[in-house]
């Protein structure tokens, strides 16, 4: 076993029962201390690092209490587990991030526990959560707000732990990083299925201004259809709107996909030959909804399992993982 030094940092922001805490947790988690293994008694560390035995004393006490270390009343404080804490801040959880978060927890060992949660695309919430998490974890992923950056209060967080998920950049390249494309992708895309686009006399994009998707898909959107000479419209909702033959849509809110193929039924248009769709973000739903949903998607099952690499493995990762275009009987 190596032998576990707490060095006080004077200079840093942490008080100095925060910097005990984090280094003995940084121990467990790079291997210098291992389950079993023991602390320096209080009386030893008081001496070696010159903090008060009260400060010590409180530090192991949360530690016990987030049951990373425990103690005898003979041999004094030992490590209970070397059970990894990962931190994870999603945006939502909606039925593609239910796959994801499943794919990751079954490429995750054991050994590691996760916890979950939503920031609803809420600045106050998200720095708040990400604050209130510094120090009490081993690693973290975090589905970021914005598209074209990395939020500010990420930078407090050491890069080596933090990966950032589906959306986002950091322009200094610390960050390991797993995102989707929002531009060229849905480009290469939609030329991917332009022949069948082509059948209809009127292309949509339906793009709610309160929803959180990149607007870079409006700008891709609106490329293809002028390259391709196509008439198009992009519309902030459908709500008060009918469906017309001979019209193809692709939509980006489950809520609207709904909407759509509820006027077909109601009006009796054949969903594939006079009414045409593409849903952003496949589903198994998507699948089997009347002879399926085309899609555009990246592969959210891959996104979750390299995002678990990630973890285990604490290598640095730049990844964009591959959108495609899954036709199915609605376009």
């Amino acid at each position: 076993m190596k032998k576990f030094d707490f060095i006080l940092d004077v200079n840093s922001s942490q008080t100095k029962l925060q910097q005990l805490v984090h280094a003995v947790s940084e121990a467990i988690n790079l291997g210098i201390l291992k389950e079993g293994d023991f602390l320096p008694s209080v009386n030893q560390l008081n001496k070696e690092s010159g903090l008060s035995r009260d400060t010590i004393f409180k530090a192991y006490s949360i530690l016990k209490q987030r049951s990373i270390i425990s103690s005898t009343p003979t041999k004094g404080y030992f490590v209970a587990s070397e059970s990894y804490r990962v931190f994870v801040l999603l945006d939502d959880f909606s039925a593609f991030k239910e796959q994801l978060y499943k794919s990751f927890r079954a490429h995750l060992p054991d050994s590691y526990s996760v916890d979950l949660l939503f920031h609803h695309y809420n600045p106050e919430i998200f720095d708040q959560l990400i604050l209130n998490s510094l120090g009490r974890y081993s690693m973290y992923v975090v589905m970021n707000i914005d598209n074209k950056k990395m939020e500010d209060v990420l930078r407090k967080i050491d890069p080596k732990k933090l990966l950032i998920l589906d959306m986002g950049n950091d322009p200094k390249n610390e960050v390991s990083s797993l995102t989707q494309d929002f531009s060229q992708a849905v480009i290469d895309c939609l030329n991917s299925g332009l022949e069948l686009i082509r059948k209809y006399k009127e292309f949509i994009l339906v793009f709610p201004q309160d929803t959180p998707h990149p607007t870079e898909t409006i700008t891709s959107f609106n490329g293809f259809c002028e390259e391709n000479g196509l008439t198009h419209t992009v519309l902030d909702q459908i709500e008060n709107r009918e469906v017309q033959p001979g019209q193809a849509y692709l939509v980006i809110k489950d809520s609207d996909l709904v909407k759509i193929v509820k006027d077909c039924r109601k009006n009796g248009y054949a969903i594939g030959s006079e009414v045409g769709i593409i849903s952003y973000n496949d589903t198994p739903m998507k699948e089997i909804v009347g002879s399926g949903i085309s899609v555009i998607s990246t592969d959210f099952v891959r996104m979750g399992r390299d995002c678990a690499r990630f973890i285990v493995n604490k290598e640095k990762v730049t990844e964009v993982i591959p959108t495609q275009l899954i036709l199915r009987g609605s376009l």
